[in-house]
């Protein structure tokens, strides 16, 4: 069931001042709308009609414009959310490992459907597509922070600590904050907690272990340049000849075709010969 969440206050004079603000960090105004929608959820717990009105009016579009956005990225709700929105990963690979199972029994523990919050405003549930960390499936997410390898036991514990304000801390990431105080971040107002915490685990580097194992290293930049440079078919859609060294490799690389191409006549003509001989 939801909880009966209070409509908000409206926007301050202080938040009005951090909207101009992000839009004054772009050479297009309009290009600061996303990260101004977080500062409008930080503020307000969801993206509201003033909240649209007010961005619409500091990039001087119109409000559809501000609306077609906010109602095309999941990330902003048109609903109050609660002090922790918890995301459960459904798709296929969390799914066969268990996630469909954590979400069934969070629903059945918060006692709340999906896209809904709590009786005590604590916990919004929703599940989600890819987390992009199938390395640690079955993943859930709070507040944007991952959460990985949980089993429906350790995600109910991860809901009764959260809502009974227990410090909770990331699997790859810092202690979780409030969605409020996520938003403001998303904003581009750092909380100073970005180098809180691990960034990565084992199972995404062990490719970089690999490479590192076997000498594998990328090609530099100012090598790739200068190849590209070098190609004259980088300068035109046409395909003019090649200079003179690809040239020489092409014709050496024809030669080996055709000799290859003389064997394996030779090869399969020998058969036939030898009948003839026979007759």
């Amino acid at each position: 069931m939801s909880a009966l969440v209070n409509e908000p206050a409206g926007l301050t004079p202080e938040t009005l001042a951090e909207l101009r603000e992000i839009a004054a960090r772009y050479p297009e105004a309009r290009s600061g709308l996303l990260p101004m929608l977080h500062l409008v959820q930080s503020a307000e717990g969801r993206v509201t009609p003033e909240g649209i009105e007010a961005c619409a009016e500091i990039l001087d579009i119109s409000a559809a414009e501000v609306s077609g956005v906010a109602t095309f990225y999941t990330m902003y709700k048109r609903k109050p959310v609660g002090d922790y929105l918890v995301g459960v990963c459904t798709n296929t690979l969390c799914a066969v490992m268990g996630g469909d199972e954590i979400f069934t029994r969070l629903k059945d523990h918060l006692d709340v459907g999906n896209d809904e919050t709590t009786v005590d405003g604590k916990v919004t549930l929703e599940h989600i597509e890819c987390n992009a960390a199938c390395d640690y499936a079955p993943v859930m997410m709070v507040n944007w922070e991952f959460m990985d390898n949980m089993t429906p036991q350790s995600a109910t514990a991860l809901v009764d600590d959260l809502r009974a304000g227990t410090e909770v801390t990331s699997t790859r990431g810092p202690r979780i904050c409030t969605w409020r105080e996520a938003e403001r971040v998303l904003a581009g107002f750092p909380d100073g907690r970005v180098d809180e915490g691990p960034s990565a685990g084992h199972a995404s580097l062990v490719g970089l272990s690999i490479a590192r194992e076997r000498g594998w290293t990328a090609p530099t930049g100012e090598a790739d340049e200068q190849s590209t440079s070098d190609d004259p078919r980088s300068d035109s859609g046409a395909h003019p000849a090649a200079d003179t060294k690809q040239g020489a490799a092409d014709q050496a690389d024809d030669k080996q075709v055709e000799q290859a191409a003389v064997e394996d006549s030779n090869s399969s003509s020998e058969p036939a010969a030898e009948k003839d001989e026979a007759k």
